[in-house]
């Protein structure tokens, strides 16, 4: 026994069982999250269950189960629950969600088993999506074109299938020509609104210059005219049909097809048609805008704020890191002062990342923003155009928050390379720059990616400095856009992590939020990781590419 501790074979098994443990608790982590994410979007059964309430009252409900428990009796008689006779110490409850906000006080009740006299799986209940009020659960019985109830005529899915489909495809032309056309004439306007006011400020505002300002000003307004009767005529036509739906009160319910999104039967479908849908679910939910309080919908603009943000991060950081590092490296004189500026660095890793937030928002955002706005946007103000916090003055400050990681990494990158090279290199009659930029920096580069990797795996999950300097719950318009100059680097914009957090704590719907919040976390592991691959390919290339170098 003492021989083989003296192998120092316990310690190996010892760190790779630990190293096993830790690979199993992050994949179960992961699998955890991914399951209660994705399975959200499985189309469930619709059930109707026949009830009885304490009193003896039939009723009915209708909607699909969301999560079950056992709850012991004593603490739903100590409650003020009755019970006719006894169910035993622990009681079944279900929470379902049944939709109909126009009706029922909230969306998702729980009901014991003891007050549950059938349940039943009936085909014909649907599923109908809105995009406003939620869910709509019940049984759909005719639809009406321009006011006149067409006669039924067998199975309605078919038609009504059809007339959702051209609703939802004048909306989206409706939302298009709002977002782009009607959009782009807006902001024309505000900037000739922003240009005659420039010219008053220079005291450059002639007779001529008025009527020219004048002149494409009503040129832009009868545009806009134009363009909102034609949306008014899309919305018009979108809203010409409805459909009536029996719920579970067993009233008729009159339900516009304007917004109404899709109706599904879950009950009449089988395995691959479930998968279809639930494939068409998950694809919605990462293309479409949030609405709903963020949560219904989908989280495109978070995911495209998050990429963007980080992509802007890196741009910023690898430059500013790796001169550095090559600075203290290869230049710096080797002294109390270089140690110095070393501690210091490291150091700059261990601060709270709310601490970056505030430097942020008190020198980028007030003082770098305010002064671009005093010195090139004076007709703006006292709007704020730089001088509020913004995807610019996030990706900055996330910046220095990683900075010490791609220094620390790029030099000891650097230290790795035998000095015999740089040596032969200046040999050779090499200068010392053409020796840094041809033989030191592209051996460094996999280091170089390595710093990176670290930096973006990190301020891509960060979110306590981005609420204080350009996140926001919902941003009306993109970085990116078709309007000049393209790239809007003062806009606020979304994140998945900020999301995670406002639909996590903030939503007024706990129980429409949860499936969301796993949902969400699941797609930000999955756009670090993404992101994250691609710097590892292209450190790999990069590290096959210079390995002839070392040798």
């Amino acid at each position: 026994m003492g021989k083989w501790f003296k192998s120092g074979a316990p310690w190996i098994w010892m760190t790779g069982g630990a190293v096993s443990i830790s690979l199993i608790a992050v994949l179960g982590l992961l699998l955890l999250i991914a399951w209660r994410g994705l399975s959200y979007f499985w189309p469930a059964t619709i059930y109707q269950w026949q009830m009885q309430d304490e009193n003896g009252k039939p009723y009915t409900l209708i909607g699909e189960i969301h999560d079950r428990e056992q709850v012991p009796t004593e603490r739903l008689v100590a409650a003020g629950h009755h019970f006719a006779a006894n169910p035993g110490e622990f009681v079944n409850r279900f929470l379902v969600k049944t939709g109909n906000r126009e009706f029922v006080s909230l969306d998702f009740r729980w009901i014991l088993q003891t007050d549950i006299v059938s349940r039943s799986a009936p085909v014909g209940v649907a599923m109908i999506e809105r995009s406003q009020n939620g869910n709509f659960y019940g049984y759909p019985v005719a639809i009406v074109e321009a006011g006149q109830r067409l006669p039924a005529q067998g199975d309605i899915a078919d038609t009504l299938q059809q007339y959702i489909q051209r609703a939802v495809g004048l909306n989206k032309q409706a939302e298009q020509l709002q977002k782009q056309d009607i959009g782009s004439v807006n902001y024309d306007l505000e900037r000739l609104r922003l240009k005659g006011r420039k010219y008053e400020l220079d005291n450059a505002l002639t007779a001529e210059r008025q009527a020219e300002l004048a002149q494409q000003r009503q040129q832009l307004q009868q545009k806009y005219q134009v363009l909102e009767k034609q949306l008014f005529s899309l919305r018009e036509q979108a809203g010409r049909d409805a459909v009536i739906v029996k719920d579970m009160r067993g009233q008729e319910v009159t339900l516009p097809l304007d917004t109404v999104l899709d109706v599904s039967y879950v009950n009449g479908m089988g395995f691959w048609q479930k998968l279809t849908t639930w494939c068409v679910r998950i694809g919605h939910f990462v293309s479409d805008d949030p609405r709903e309080a963020n949560t219904e919908g989908g989280v495109f603009p978070a995911i495209f704020g998050t990429v963007f943000m980080v992509l802007l991060m890196a741009i910023i950081v690898t430059p500013f890191g790796v001169i550095a590092a090559i600075y203290l490296h290869e230049y710096a004189r080797k002294g109390i002062l270089t140690k110095i500026i070393r501690i210091a660095v490291i150091n700059l890793a261990g601060v709270p990342s709310i601490v970056y937030g505030v430097f942020g928002l008190g020198f980028f955002v007030y003082m770098v923003g305010g002064s671009i706005d005093k010195l090139f946007y004076p007709e703006a103000l006292p709007s704020p155009t730089f001088g509020s916090p913004g995807v610019i003055w996030s990706a900055l400050t996330l910046a220095i928050l990683t900075l010490p990681v791609v220094i620390v990494s790029t030099e000891e990158g650097l230290s790795r390379i035998p000095s015999a090279i740089r040596q032969g290199s200046l040999a050779l009659g090499a200068t010392k720059a053409e020796t840094l930029w041809r033989i030191v920096i592209p051996m460094a580069s996999p280091a170089i990616m390595t710093g990176l990797i670290l930096a973006v795996a990190r301020a891509a999950g960060e979110v306590a400095p981005l609420m204080l300097v350009g996140v926001v719950k919902l941003a009306p318009n993109l970085p990116v856009d078709m309007n000049f100059p393209f790239v809007h680097l003062e806009r606020k914009f979304m994140h998945l992590g900020f999301h995670i957090y406002d639909v996590g704590f903030q939503s007024p719907n706990v129980e429409a939020a949860r499936p969301l919040v796993y949902a969400t976390s699941f797609l930000l592991v999955t756009v670090i990781v993404a992101l994250n691959l691609t710097a590892i390919s292209v450190r790999n290339h990069l590290r096959e590419k210079y390995r002839s170098l070392e040798n």
